[in-house]
Order: structure tokens, then C-alpha cells, then sequence
């Protein structure tokens, strides 16, 4: 279900502060007639906005109500129905990027007819005219926020239509599935007649399953992407836990002490590699204590482990035997489906390399370095980027990054597997087909063709204001 369209004109500020140029947009059916009211065009070919043709920028002045000074010298892009971001008359003023003429721009604008707009709001209209689809829309948001290479990526191709085919693919074959079995129910009195058998359709429903499926269990890479790739840097106290950090991230984000403990609480920063973002989080050194702040930060130590996708165990090579003794029993068994990577820390004071094939250890994944001097850090970077096993993404590849797409994917997942075990039961097709329908209603979920007022209110509420 889709709001009305709302018929106000809406107007607000679409860069940040500080810019050398703001930028106002304008939208609704008097985006144009409000604009020139406050507008005066320079030249001598001047003449109002509402006679000049769409695609075009107009250099003019903007004027006070009363006095008639000038607030500053701007460009108006014009643009008309249906042929603009929102799918509405839209005008564009580009003026300096002072609040105070961002202020009295706006000001102006609202004493002529507009109002301000909601968060969200124009990509909202967009949706609700047509111009994208509801996954789209939320690609905008994504690629607003993206940080990285495959963030872009990921979002850009979300925003060009690449998900949204790929679902309506599955829609034509799940609409074909289900006509099918419709059919069947029409001429339920006509045994004679048969319009696919059994192992036809099976075979059509596995076909749609293997796809959910792969959109399903592609979450987990695009979570990963999209929020960082969460790695734990786990350890005995003083094994050089903060010093990696800080030596990662290129700055003094973790206090570095030769006390034990000093670390109480987990902190996290992130970097980017290989066009991904890697979330780091530095947890409290793991030992036996009384403190009881200290036993609080251990505690969520082993959370952070539970929650990241690859755990960084730092190992001071001059305490190796005693602290792969002591820890591998604790950290080894939450590391199951995880990466390791065992990072032997003070290679430059250590007096002979350690053999990690002596503690019955994973090897593969083990590198020696100093996070103090920093020597064989890009060879750490390096086999994280390995270790994350980061998919290469060309346009058109899809990866599901979006909690509410995922929830109704799994919910799709769901009934398709219901509509095989039906098929292959041989249960009445009114049931069948009362599946094959609740998983296209959770398909058009994604996409905005049956999605209620609320959830959109709930979507474009968290957009910044003028997108």
C-alpha cells in the first residue's frame, strides 16, 4: 500500500556546512512559480523560470520581500514533471555556502508557500511517483553512507536496479509456478486435464529456492561490508594488543602501558583495506584477576570474539609456551567457523623464532611481527585481506546488505521450501498455492509493493533532510 502523494511544495538544504556552496532543493507542483517570486534573472535574455526550458541553469539574484537587496547572486537548475529526481516540478539554487544566506534562502521560500521538508522526504516522493522502487530508495541512504570501495559498489548497484531485477525474475518465475497450480484448481473437476505434472513443478520450485537461498546467504558478506569486517585482537595482557591497534590504525587510539590491565574495556576503530572496512576492536588482556572492573572487561573480551569474523590472538613470542598453555583451550573452541590469524608480537626483541607446529596449533594463518616498530605490518594487512575472503563486485553483482530485505528473504525462504514439501507430499494445491502467495507477498515487501505507511515513515525517517 502506497501514502497519497502529498501536494505540498517542500524545500530544504541539501549540503552540509562549511562548503564554499550551498545547494536548496525545491519540489511539489509550485516548486517552480515559488522560485521565481524570490528570483530575479540577470541577462538580456532574462525571463522568469517559468518560461526557460528544463535542463537549464539561470544566473540571477536572489531579493529580499521588502527592501529588494540583493541575499546573494545564484544558479537555479530547473527541472520539470516527470523528468526530475522526485518525479515533480523541482528547482535547485545554488548560492554561497554562508548559513546566513542558506537562512534567508529558506526563509524566503517558506514565506512564499513552501514548508520544510521531512528527513527523507524527496527520495520518499521519488519512491511514491514512480521514479524507483523501495529497495532503491534504500540504496540511496547506503550509498550516502558508503565509506568504502565495495560500500559504493555494493549500494551503487542496489540503486541501479541490479537487486530489483534479479527479484523480479523471481517473481515471473513464482507468478508462473503459481498460475500453474491455480490452474489446476480451476479444473480440479476435470481429471483428464493436466496442465504441468508433479516433478515439473518441483523442479521450478527448486529452481526458485536455489535463488532465495543464494540472495539469503549472501547476507552475511554484505553485513560484513557494509558495517566493517568486525576482528577481534585477542590475548594475554602485555602481549601488544593496543600497540597493534594503534600501529593499524595509524594513530594512539588505545593507551600502551607496561602495566597489566590497563586495557578494561573494548575499543574499536576502523581502516580500510583491499576496498573493504575492517572494524577493529581491542579487548581487555585476558588473565585471572579479582578486580572485579577488570573481570567485567575480560568478560566481554570472549563477546568480542563470539561477534567478529576473524580473531587476531597476539602472542608475546618471549611468553609463548606459557600463554598458548593458558589461552588456547578458551579462545580456540569460540573460533569455530571463524578465521584465526595467531600474531606473534615483539619480533624485535625476541631471541629465536617460535615453531607454532610445536603447540598443535592452526598454522596457516600465523605471522611474526612488531607492532612497536611496526615491522611486518603489511604483510598482516595483506593476509587480512586474504583471510576475508572479499568477493570482487562488478556491476551487476548482488549481495544483500539490508536487515528488512534479509528478514523477508528468510521468510520467503521459508514457504518455498514449504511449497516443495508439498509437492513432493502430494498435500492439496490450495495449500500450495496459499505458500507460492505469502512468498511473493514477502518478494513485494522488498521492493515497496505492498509495504504500509508505517514502515515507510520508519524508512525514510532515519535519511538526512534534503535527500
Amino acid at each position: 500500500m502506497k501514502q497519497e502523494q502529498s501536494q505540498d511544495t517542500i524545500c530544504a538544504i541539501a549540503t552540509a556546512q562549511g562548503g564554499a556552496i550551498g545547494l536548496i532543493r525545491v519540489s511539489g507542483p509550485e516548486a517552480i512559480a515559488i522560485t521565481d517570486r524570490i528570483f530575479t534573472p540577470v541577462g538580456k535574455a532574462a525571463k522568469p523560470l517559468a518560461m526557460r526550458s528544463p535542463y537549464t541553469l539561470t544566473f540571477g539574484h536572489i531579493k529580499e520581500d521588502t527592501k529588494g537587496d540583493i541575499i546573494d547572486e545564484v544558479l537555479i537548475s530547473l527541472f520539470r514533471a516527470p523528468h526530475s529526481y522526485t518525479g515533480e516540478d523541482s528547482t535547485e539554487i545554488s548560492c554561497h555556502g554562508s548559513p546566513y544566506i542558506l537562512r534567508r534562502v529558506i526563509q524566503l521560500l517558506i514565506n512564499h508557500g513552501c514548508r520544510l521538508a521531512r528527513p527523507g522526504e524527496y527520495t520518499q516522493r521519488a519512491f511514491l511517483n514512480g521514479k524507483m522502487d523501495l529497495s532503491q530508495a534504500e540504496a540511496v541512504a547506503d550509498l550516502i553512507a558508503s565509506t568504502s570501495e565495495a560500500q559504493h559498489r555494493l549500494a551503487m548497484n542496489q540503486m541501479r536496479g541490479a537487486f530489483s531485477q534479479k527479484l523480479s525474475k523471481l517473481r515471473d518465475q513464482l507468478l508462473h509456478l503459481t498460475s500453474l497450480m491455480e490452474l489446476e484448481l480451476d479444473f480440479s473437476d476435470h481429471e483428464e486435464l493436466e496442465f504441468a505434472d508433479r516433478t515439473e513443478l518441483q523442479t521450478l520450485a527448486s529452481q526458485i529456492e536455489a535463488l532465495i537461498a543464494q540472495l539469503t546467504d549472501s547476507f552475511s558478506t554484505g553485513n560484513a561490508l557494509k558495517n566493517g569486517i568486525p576482528v577481534a585482537i585477542v590475548g594475554e595482557t602485555n602481549a601488544g594488543k593496543s600497540t597493534l591497534l594503534n600501529a593499524l590504525v595509524g594513530e594512539e587510539r588505545a593507551i600502551v602501558s607496561d602495566i597489566h590491565g590497563t586495557t578494561r574495556d573494548v575499543i574499536e576503530d576502523t581502516i580500510q583495506l583491499g576496498g573493504a572496512t575492517f572494524r577493529f576492536i581491542d579487548t581487555a588482556g585476558i588473565r585471572q584477576t579479582t578486580n572485579t572492573i577488570e573481570s567485567l572487561g575480560i568478560k566481554r573480551s570472549f563477546q568480542a570474539i563470539r561477534k567478529a569474523e576473524i580473531v587476531l590472538w597476539v602472542i608475546d613470542q618471549k611468553e609463548a609456551e606459557k600463554q598458548i598453555a593458558t589461552l588456547s583451550k578458551q579462545i580456540i573452541p569460540l573460533c569455530n567457523g571463524k578465521q584465526l590469524i595467531l600474531v606473534l608480537n615483539k619480533s624485535d626483541i625476541a631471541d629465536t623464532p617460535i615453531s607454532i607446529a610445536n603447540y598443535q596449533l592452526p598454522t596457516e594463518n600465523t605471522i611474526s611481527l612488531s607492532a612497536k616498530s611496526r615491522d611486518g605490518l603489511d604483510r598482516l594487512q595483506n593476509l587480512l585481506i586474504k583471510t576475508a575472503c572479499l568477493p570482487r563486485l562488478s556491476s551487476g553483482d548482488v549481495i544483500v546488505t539490508n536487515a528488512r530485505h534479509y528478514e523477508a528473504l528468510s521468510h520467503s525462504l521459508q514457504t518455498i521450501r514449504r511449497v516443495q514439501q508439498g509437492l513432493s507430499t502430494g498435500i492439496s494445491s490450495d495449500l500450495i498455492v496459499q505458500d507460492l502467495r505469502e512468498c511473493l507477498f514477502h518478494l513485494a515487501d522488498i521492493v515497496g509493493q505492498v509495504t504500509t505507511d508505517d514502515v515507510l515513515d520508519s524508512i525514510f525517517q532515519h535519511f538526512c533532510i534534503g535527500k
